[in-house]
């Protein structure tokens, strides 16, 4: 027998019918059950009219009315304020109970707070359930009930509490035969584009919807094998492309860890790097959760308190180097290639993001704060844990973080993880003409073979707007002084400690 007549189910962050942890309690526990999205005006409003993501998302959303459609129901959609409309929709329905599947952003957290107020205010039950993470809150602590603050015992204990049961599937899917039409009055269409503000955005930079999460899983799951070899360099086809389908839930996150942990256990070391890499998406989400003043809205704190007294570079000249960093005009190709390729898709590869961060707070001595905010603006996947935890890392002040005296050389990345300059050429076209060798420190190269490029530093391409070996001299001392003469000294100031990464 059923708990409640009427559920309804409220879609956010998992734009999918299938193994849906919400969807499938509300359709177990329910006799009938209506599903809705809200496009929130106050996540739209801030957005850039040419985003990227809201034509990801609005492609997704269409996707899952058309299933849902199939199946016998359909999607509510508003464009408005959910505190206000899934409340009001709830009683417009007649509905008994909300579910939806958990968020972990402070925002997020309000947000789902206040609408629960509401619902129970109006006597309407309201469940939320673990759905984009296969751990989340407190399932992964320490012996003393701690939250970890680094990664790699995190990550044993994460693969240590997996079970079988930690990845099955939700069969949501199985059970859509309680899924029913929205009551004659209620307003259900997908609102275009151009009705929620959004006209001229650009096409998504991948394939939306399930549909699309499944066409990028399928192609990778051939590659997966050689991921930890080819993940670290830019001109290769190694990432899986899949963070924008898990930062919208297209695609189920058991499903994916459950390919690459089955992969693992048959040996794939690919497949191991690889869920390493979803591990840190949970772990960053456990930061998040446990230490949320990283995240607060407008005040975003470093985890690690004495960094927030760091003196980062301020005024004009900062300032022309930080719109230098955003437009790829820093003269570091490979730093300019990598801002480049964001300004253009709204995607960055992941061992660019660390030279990028690395190079912005590092060597140009600039707030990550700002690169932050940056990335938040463009990143078609961007997941505020994991791109605060990824700049708080790059800038030392994070939890696990990159040691800081630990700073990517721009010029070394490049000849190491671009050594043929191919994804240079692409996003730097005016210095392809370049050598190999050259093109990775224009600067470095022989006039003769600046004028057989076609090249003239300052006029085609830019001159570095910093000297690396002297910024970085200026960063040691920056963050000396933060750390104080009781901290712990740092290892000689020689290449093999400072240049590179051993990440």
């Amino acid at each position: 027998m059923a708990d409640f007549d009427v559920g309804l189910v409220w879609f956010r962050r998992d734009l999918r019918a299938a193994d849906n942890a919400a969807l499938y309690h509300a359709l177990t526990r329910c006799r009938r059950v209506l599903c809705a999205f809200v496009f929130d005006r106050d996540i739209l409003a801030p957005l850039a009219k040419k985003d990227r993501r809201v034509p990801f998302i609005h492609a997704s959303v269409v996707e899952l009315d058309r299933t849902l459609r199939e199946a016998g129901g359909a999607l509510i959609v508003r464009h408005g304020h959910p505190v206000h409309d899934i409340a009001s929709l709830a009683r417009e329905c007649g509905a008994n109970a909300v579910f939806t599947n958990r968020d972990y952003e402070p925002d997020a957290k309000a947000r789902d707070d206040a609408v629960g107020q509401t619902l129970a205010s109006q006597d309407i039950a309201f469940f939320t359930f673990k759905d984009q993470a296969v751990f989340d809150h407190d399932d992964v602590m320490t012996g003393a009930g701690k939250p970890y603050t680094v990664f790699t015992p995190y990550k044993r204990k994460w693969l240590a509490t997996l079970t079988p049961d930690a990845l099955k599937p939700y069969a949501s899917e199985d059970h859509l035969s309680a899924l029913a039409k929205p009551p004659s009055g209620v307003k259900h269409a997908v609102p275009s584009l151009a009705a929620l503000g959004f006209p001229d955005a650009h096409a998504p930079a991948f394939p939306a919807g399930t549909s699309g999460a499944f066409e990028l899983f399928d192609d990778f799951r051939d590659r997966m094998t050689d991921y930890g070899r080819t993940r670290d360099f830019p001109a290769l086809k190694g990432p899986s492309y899949l963070g924008v389908h898990l930062r919208h839930g297209t695609v189920s996150i058991r499903a994916l860890a459950r390919g690459a942990h089955d992969a693992q256990r048959h040996g794939d070391k690919g497949a191991e790097t690889w869920l390493g890499e979803l591990i840190w998406r949970e772990f960053y989400f456990s930061v998040l959760h446990h230490f949320p003043h990283v995240g607060v809205t407008g005040d975003h704190r470093a985890f690690k308190p004495e960094y927030d007294r760091i003196r980062w570079e301020t005024g004009d000249a900062a300032d022309a180097n930080f719109a230098a960093w955003r437009a790829g005009q820093t003269g570091y190709p490979l730093v300019d290639a990598a801002m480049r390729q964001i300004n253009a898709s709204g995607y960055m590869h992941n061992r660019l993001r660390m030279v990028v961060a690395s190079f912005l707070t590092k060597d140009l001595g600039i707030d990550w704060r700002r690169g932050e905010a940056y990335f938040e603006a463009l990143l078609n996947d961007f997941e505020l844990s994991n791109n605060n935890g990824g700049w708080q890392w790059a800038s030392s002040s994070g939890c696990d973080a990159q040691p800081y005296f630990r700073i990517f050389n721009p010029v070394t990345q490049s000849q190491k993880f671009d050594s043929a300059g191919k994804f240079i050429r692409h996003y730097v076209p005016e210095i392809a003409g370049l050598s190999d060798r050259d093109i990775h420190a224009p600067w470095l190269a022989k006039p003769d073979a600046l004028k057989a490029a076609k090249v003239s530093l300052g006029v085609d391409y830019p001159q570095p707007v910093v000297d690396h070996e002297a910024a970085r001299k200026r960063t040691l001392v920056r963050y000396d002084v933060v750390r104080g003469a009781g901290a712990k000294k740092r290892p000689p100031d020689d290449k093999d400690n400072s240049d590179d990464s051993d990440d």
